[in-house]
């Protein structure tokens, strides 16, 4: 069998193959941790009341699971549970979302008034009259490129092979198995997990995957000012004083040694970017609105970014990941499609493409990931 792409989610399901006695190859185009997809940037948050689907909440218990093991195998900190805070309008898309989620699985989320929020947490005292707040517990923050080199380093350790620096050019499925082409020589395989985030399209024409750049942004505390993820833990919320036209942003406060990351909403539709051709400076003007929302939420941080990177999003037409057998005979399996918000179920991901590929049963409801919910597009559509 075969692992394509070695990121976010390529990495565990390579990891997952191995622990189950599979024979694996994994093939990175780059190295484990790169920074020329989307699992870049140092920190991404970790939420189990997910406004996105109430579904993802248990991917997202077995994502801090998995990531606990990896840990231990790694003796690496890669996911710290600080709490977070979700807030906005009663009826928004952040607190009806969340709430949702909540319900169906009991999750210990707390409801807050703006006065509580403030109380609570100064340092999202500036909020909108009639603003609620959402706590939850179980949210946190994960180290992305840490935690795909020990997955991959994981793998390795249970059996895997590993071949780096290797793009694939094609995956071709038939009726006996799959050839993996590449520049140095095929691979035959049984079957394929394919999870090459923003390349998944080039690989999976039927996967509609529209790769999309973003500019990710950090902020120092004003002189004098605690901004650290005790002070200001993991949030989403909408920015204050656009009630009429709500806005939302997302991040953390400070980890040691690091800065305050923010960031803005990523619903599209986007413009599809080609992953092999991403601009990777960054253009007069490009901040302005995070900038401008970062002044209007935060008066204890500068305005102005003090550091930045890019990367780029895999998105999919619902805004959910794609997991499962692309095709009837399920000789190819697809893993991506991160929609902005994959890292904190990654692990748990690639434990779900590793099962499609053996034929196991998944733990949980996982048919609103199914691939083929989306038979009826159009395959230009993924760009």
């Amino acid at each position: 069998m075969a692992v394509v792409g070695l990121g976010a989610i390529g990495s565990s399901a390579l990891w997952q193959l191995a622990a189950r006695g599979v024979d694996v190859v994994g093939v990175e185009q780059h190295e484990p941790g790169h920074d020329q997809g989307g699992s870049t940037g140092r920190t991404r948050l970790f939420r189990v009341a997910c406004l996105e689907h109430p579904g993802l909440a248990p991917i997202a218990r077995r994502s801090r699971e998995l990531f606990r093991e990896l840990e231990a195998s790694s003796g690496e900190e890669l996911l710290l549970e600080s709490g977070g805070i979700m807030i906005g309008q009663p009826g928004s898309r952040i607190i009806e979302g969340t709430l949702a989620t909540a319900r169906e699985h009991g999750l210990p989320v707390e409801r807050l008034d703006d006065a509580e929020v403030a109380r609570r947490l100064p340092a999202h005292a500036v909020l909108d009259e009639g603003d609620v707040g959402l706590w939850d517990p179980e949210a946190g923050v994960a180290r992305p490129e840490a935690t795909i080199v020990a997955a991959v380093e994981a793998a390795r350790a249970a059996g895997a092979r590993v071949r780096t620096g290797e793009r694939v050019l094609a995956i071709e499925p038939d009726d006996e198995g799959v050839t993996v082409r590449l520049a140095s020589g095929d691979l035959r395989v049984a079957r394929v997990v394919v999870a090459a985030g923003p390349w998944i399209a080039q690989l999976v024409p039927s996967a509609p995957v529209v790769p999309h750049r973003v500019v990710q942004t950090w902020f120092r505390p004003k002189e004098g000012r605690d901004a650290g993820i005790e002070r200001l833990p993991v949030f989403i919320r909408s920015v204050p004083g656009l009630a009429g036209e709500p806005r939302w942003i997302w991040g953390h406060g400070a980890l040691p040694g690091d800065l305050v990351k923010v960031g803005g909403e990523f619903d599209g539709p986007f413009d599809p970017d080609d992953p092999d051709a991403i601009d990777r400076g960054l253009h007069v003007g490009e901040t302005d609105d995070i900038r401008d929302q970062v002044a209007a939420t935060f008066p204890d941080l500068e305005p102005e970014p003090a550091a930045w990177t890019t990367c780029i999003m895999a998105h999919t037409p619902d805004g959910q990941f794609l997991v499962g057998r692309a095709d009837a005979a399920g000789r190819v399996v697809v893993a991506g499609g991160c929609s902005g918000h994959s890292f904190k179920h990654a692990p748990a991901l690639g434990e779900l493409a590793a099962q499609a590929a053996v034929g196991e049963s998944p733990a949980t409801d996982v048919a609103f990931l199914d691939p083929r919910r989306f038979e009826h597009l159009v395959p230009s559509t993924a760009g």
